[in-house]
């Protein structure tokens, strides 16, 4: 068994990750559920040497053996590209290869709501965000974005990202992708000198403190549209999430910030079609309101949540009714879909008719 077979049947089976490790089958994750890939058994020495050729250089060897522990992408000719995360488990490696698609679906490929997304897309100023668990299409949506912005503007965009997935092609906009590690050392670093660079838009991978927080809204502040994601189920433990990220004392300074610059959320969550043909997104969309602006502003977060359930006016829709549409077109089995919702109770009279 050689690792090229492998990423073959990955991308053959239509897989989203593979799973390697010493004394078991390779498995892979296919419409969101672990499956033996092929009933080869990998050996130690095989493991070892599957993550000595992918460490092809002295500078990932060394990143390896300093963290035990390392993100990068791998591209394996004639296949596709991979995002490979290399970990120690019981003193040997084992690696999961993420597939990543070379083409850019767009919004209606994707079954993201089309004009919520271009509407966001359109935005000159102010901050993005896409959030949901990993492997839920975050990265996916942005490069979307980022896509449909690329053919309709001539814009200037910036992307810091770790490691770099989605390969974008100048159209009518300029667009230049950094590389964590490779072509920059941190967020904080990159965004310390971004806005010299005349940004149009600016894509942050993913925020993960307060120092990469402060600076991407400093960012918007001076005139960039910045789009971020996060590993939050909603709207309102997202904005909860950020304004954690700083000292108490500061929080009210955060919110104003927030009820200034925030533009909207999409929330993600793949769930398995009805009929065994993939996956499609169940989403929640936050269009920021000056009333939900005003909610952030006096803290009283915890409240937009109402607004979202009736805001279809704004392009807005909560996860639950995301998950009742599904349900009654028949795309999604009521099962499935219970088992995403955010109460179970409040689904099951909603789809029996009661509010």
């Amino acid at each position: 068994m050689d690792l090229s077979t492998l990423f073959k049947l990955l991308v053959e089976r239509e897989g989203s990750d593979m799973f390697l490790r010493t004394n078991t089958q390779p498995r892979a994750r296919i419409n969101g559920k672990v499956e033996v890939l092929h009933e080869y058994v990998i050996s130690k020495q095989e493991m070892i040497g599957f993550a000595n050729f992918l460490l092809g250089d002295e500078i990932k060897r060394r990143q390896f053996r300093d963290q035990q522990d390392i993100d990068f992408i791998h591209e394996e000719e004639g296949i596709g590209r991979f995002r490979i995360n290399i970990f120690i488990q019981r003193q040997t490696p084992a690696l999961v290869a993420r597939y990543v698609h070379s083409a850019v679906k767009s919004f209606e490929e994707l079954k993201l709501p089309v004009e919520v997304c271009k509407l966001f897309a359109e935005e000159k100023k102010g901050l993005f965000l896409v959030t949901g668990p990993a492997g839920n299409g975050k990265s996916t949506t942005i490069a979307a974005m980022i896509e449909y912005i690329n053919a309709i503007s001539s814009q200037h965009i910036i992307t810091i990202e770790d490691p770099i997935e989605y390969l974008f092609k100048d159209k009518k906009s300029l667009i230049n992708q950094r590389e964590l590690g490779l072509d920059v050392f941190s967020y904080p670093q990159a965004l310390k000198h971004v806005t010299q660079q005349s940004p149009d838009i600016v894509y942050i991978g993913n925020i993960r403190d307060e120092e990469t927080m402060r600076a991407a809204i400093t960012a918007t502040e001076l005139g960039a549209f910045v789009m971020t994601t996060f590993h939050t189920i909603n709207a309102v433990q997202t904005i909860i999430r950020i304004v954690n990220f700083f000292p108490p004392h500061l929080h009210d300074e955060i919110r104003m910030q927030l009820s200034m610059i925030l533009k909207g959320t999409i929330s993600l969550r793949l769930l398995n079609k009805k009929n065994g043909d993939g996956r499609i997104p169940a989403y929640e969309t936050m269009v920021v309101t000056p009333t939900i602006a005003r909610l952030i502003r006096e803290g009283r977060v915890r409240e937009i949540q109402n607004y979202i359930d009736e805001g279809e006016l704004f392009g807005m829709q909560s996860f639950k009714r995301s998950l009742i549409t599904l349900v009654k077109n028949g795309i999604v089995d009521e099962h499935e879909a219970r088992k995403y919702a955010e109460s179970k109770d409040d689904f099951n009279l909603e789809l029996k008719g009661f509010k």
